[in-house]
């Protein structure tokens, strides 16, 4: 781990000329999401969503941190989202990220619309990160990748990203854009101290070999990470039955260490498990921030340092399932 990894408070996404924060924020809950389909995940995992007002203080906490970069996409709450990300941010200096498709029926040819419809819910004339969410069978990688530059030479979508690829599948997309004289520049997945698939099965060193910044979404395993929950209180609606939450005696375990780093450097467990991932090299976590509570708790991140002794404790104290 260089210094540089460990004490910066940016980073350059991929090998593209964009200039992101180490720590960004997800919106998937952002918006009225009582108005999103009955069955939406952002409606029902994670509690009531919150007011206009409680995310524009999220945003207003995260600016004054530095932290400008949001994450959003088409599917949450079908355009929810992103209309309340263009409504909060218009005329602020920040970066999105969105990603297409809207919905899991739709077909390769739909993205200059679907981009296109984005755009005008984020009252922008430009998307800073476009990325696909998922690898849909029915889609040829080459052929998305080849709409994504499109839209880069169009203007309308400064770096392209993917989300949820394997190492496989990565290679094959930044090969694709290769052959534009595009980079890929990030792969969105699950990581976190309770969720370490990538260092397993190949994706993280599919992107440290390829310069592709790794964006790290469910950063706090859902809430597992914060301390809020254990063996004897159990969290609310669709998480309780997550893999996450039935290993109770693990959690325990990881909130043991957590809770005395916290102590030890002053901070939560929630900023201890986000640091872990923030000075590792090529990760880019992002949080979600419903309120202006939770905003500075995880802006709060980019304050401490742990050492190399105490990543290595909670990277023992976590590899033994994930």
């Amino acid at each position: 781990m260089s210094d540089e990894i460990g004490t910066g408070r940016t980073m350059t996404l991929g090998r593209t000329d964009l200039q992101v924060p180490r720590l960004g924020v997800g919106v998937m809950v952002w918006g009225d999401m009582s108005a999103a389909p009955r069955w939406n995940p952002a409606r029902n995992s994670y509690g009531p969503t919150s007011t206009l007002q409680e995310q524009r203080e999220a945003l207003e906490v995260s600016l004054g941190a530095g932290v400008n970069l949001f994450d959003t996409a088409a599917m949450y709450g079908k355009g929810v989202s992103e209309r309340r990300l263009g409504e909060l941010t218009e005329g602020r200096d920040v970066i999105v990220a969105t990603k297409f498709p809207a919905g899991f029926l739709s077909r390769a040819g739909s993205l200059p619309s679907t981009l296109d419809a984005s755009l005008a819910r984020l009252h922008r004339s430009l998307v800073d990160l476009y990325q696909v969410h998922f690898p849909f069978r029915w889609m040829s990688i080459p052929k998305v990748m080849n709409l994504m530059a499109d839209a880069v030479d169009a203007g309308k979508v400064r770096a392209v990203g993917v989300s949820n690829y394997s190492a496989a599948q990565l290679r094959t997309a930044h090969a694709a854009l290769a052959e534009r004289g595009i980079p890929l520049a990030s792969n969105q997945v699950q990581y976190s101290l309770l969720h370490r698939h990538p260092e397993r099965d190949g994706v993280l060193a599919a992107c440290r070999e390829l310069g592709i910044t790794l964006i790290a979404y469910m950063p706090l395993a859902s809430g597992a990470l914060t301390g809020k929950y254990s063996a004897s209180h159990r969290p609310p609606g669709w998480r309780r039955y997550m893999p996450l939450f039935r290993d109770l005696a693990r959690l325990d375990r990881v909130n043991t260490v957590l809770a005395e780093l916290a102590r030890r450097h002053g901070a939560t467990q929630s900023q201890i498990a986000l640091r872990w991932l923030i000075q590792q090299d090529k990760v880019l976590p992002i949080p979600g921030a419903k309120n202006g509570a939770q905003a500075p708790d995880n802006v709060g991140a980019l304050n401490l340092r742990l050492t190399d002794a105490e990543m290595n404790e909670l990277s023992r104290t976590t590899a033994a399932k994930t």
